[in-house]
């Protein structure tokens, strides 16, 4: 067989008293590595900033008018719905539902009170205030 006449030999190495010698120039290096990091850290950060807020704000806008238009649409459906139920013919309905007349003649009375008598609310049909 080829290369029968190689051994290998393991020779066990005990380096548990070895110290090693702190490099002086290795700490300048690691901090002034580090520091030149985060300079560029910030310039970055700085720079891209107005960008990403610029964004953000655009997307914020995009919301809210977005649910300007849906609360709009909500309003519009809302006020249809009001309309149907205080309409005129819904309110027949619903009196002549739960046997309500129309009052007689001599059964409305008209107050009229005057404006200067100190009176919270009062009826005015004569004059509209302003």
């Amino acid at each position: 067989m080829p290369n029968e006449d190689i051994y290998f030999y393991t020779k066990r190495v005990d380096n548990s008293r070895l110290v090693r010698e702190a490099d002086p120039k290795a700490k300048t290096e690691c901090w002034s590595t580090i520091g030149a990091v985060c300079a560029v850290a910030v310039v970055l950060i700085t720079s891209l900033a107005p960008s990403v807020a610029g964004i953000t704000a655009g997307y914020q806008i995009q919301a809210l008018k977005q649910e300007r238009q849906r609360l709009l649409d909500e309003r519009r459906t809302l006020e249809v719905a009001e309309a149907r139920l205080v309409g005129p013919e819904r309110l027949e309905q619903l009196a002549k539902g739960q046997k309500m007349v129309s009052p007689k003649p001599e059964q409305v009375v008209n107050l009229m009170i005057k404006a200067n008598e100190g009176t919270v609310a009062y009826n005015m049909t004569s004059k509209k205030v302003k």
